[in-house]
């Protein structure tokens, strides 16, 4: 079922318990699905589809200790909304891909935006969530606000789990206040190299940076605070400024991937890396973020090679759209991988949420 912004909200965790109690009775497979916007991303889903975009609504809203709480299933796009009318937004700025993103699904990825390695990943602000596990127990794990936030991180292991570990039932949000003043700077920088060495010195200096990019032959820098600091710091980059609405609209097509270097067929790789990485060898165009950390490029090269390159520059390589999904992720070490077995069998003994979707055999 495809959410609407006219579905009533609803709990359906006794609903989908039973689901879940009858799928380990069965050892049934089941894969889980929000809105269908994310479903690109990651391995082949296979099983019974189990159906989240039913369990919507916010559940708590509090602007001024900082924090959302709603059901899994609830349009990403209405706890933005809720969030703008209170002047507050979600701080990494996770991308929906498309106005079907749920919050679950969103969780489930783990995606960042723009905004990320400023104000840090989507699971820095996950506070708590419920949850069900392979053997359909209700599990509630970390809280509502910072203060009541202790214990083992299980909140923070789910996210970008890709629903390997568990159904998501709810989950608190950290929100920020939107800021006072934000402008886009542009400069004409040719090389990557010296692209990669600005964004890395700008980095270290007291400078309010809330996004950066290299596009095209040319540095975005977005810079947002208050309005006294995003003045001085604009007068000491230099630079064109954009005016709002292009400046927005630029931000979006990276988050949302609707600028024109995501367009076509061509298998899309996102390789994560240590900012100060030169630029990495290889052919034809690259997209470059998060202060030189996130490095966007289109090919269809061996994954081993890029694994490998990724790799060698202390990061992970991953096959993000289109290509052989049987390998889309970094492979892990023995070590690693038998970690991952073990959580998996902790959280799921039967194997029955979203086999394979991360990595085969989990």
């Amino acid at each position: 079922m495809e959410p609407t912004h006219e579905s009533p909200d609803r709990d359906c965790s006794g609903e989908l318990r039973e689901r879940v109690l009858a799928a380990a009775r069965a050892r049934t497979p089941l894969a889980i699905r929000g809105g269908g916007s994310k479903a690109f991303y990651g391995r082949e889903a296979v099983g019974e589809p189990l159906e989240m975009a039913v369990h919507r609504g916010i559940v708590a809203f509090e602007p001024t200790e900082l924090y959302l709480t709603a059901r899994a299933g609830t349009p990403l796009a209405e706890i933005e909304a809720a969030l703008a009318a209170a002047g507050q937004m979600l701080g990494c700025e996770s991308p929906a891909f498309g106005p079907a993103a749920t919050l679950g699904g969103t969780v489930a990825c783990g995606f960042s935006g723009p905004r990320r390695p400023y104000v840090g990943a989507l699971r820095d602000f996950v506070l708590g969530m419920r949850l069900l596990n392979g053997a359909g127990e209700l599990l509630h794990f970390g809280g509502q606000v910072m203060k009541n936030v202790a214990g083992y991180d299980v909140s923070r292991l789910q996210t970008g789990a890709l629903g390997t570990l568990g159904v998501l039932l709810e989950i608190s949000l950290k929100t920020l206040p939107r800021p006072a003043a934000e402008r886009t700077l542009v400069q004409d920088v040719p090389l990557a190299a010296l692209a990669i060495e600005q964004m890395n010195r700008w980095a270290g200096q007291p400078l309010p940076l809330s996004a950066s990019a290299w596009d095209g032959g040319r540095l975005y820098l977005r810079l947002s605070g208050a309005t006294a600091a995003v003045a001085a710091a604009c007068d000491k980059l230099g630079g064109e400024c954009l005016d709002a609405a292009s400046a927005a609209a630029y931000w979006m097509s990276l988050r949302e991937q609707t600028h024109a270097f995501f367009a076509g067929a061509a298998p899309l790789w996102r390789l994560s890396v240590a900012p100060s990485t030169p630029p990495l060898d290889l052919p034809g165009p690259m997209l470059i973020e998060w202060g030189g950390g996130q490095r966007w490029w289109r090919g269809g090269g061996e994954a081993a090679r890029l694994h490998a390159l990724a790799a060698a520059a202390g990061g992970h390589a991953t096959l993000f759209r289109g290509g052989d999904r049987r390998e889309v992720f970094q492979p892990l070490a023995p070590a690693l991988a038998a970690l991952h077995a073990r959580i998996k069998a902790s959280f799921d003994p039967h194997a029955l949420f979203n086999p394979g979707r991360l990595y085969a055999g989990l």
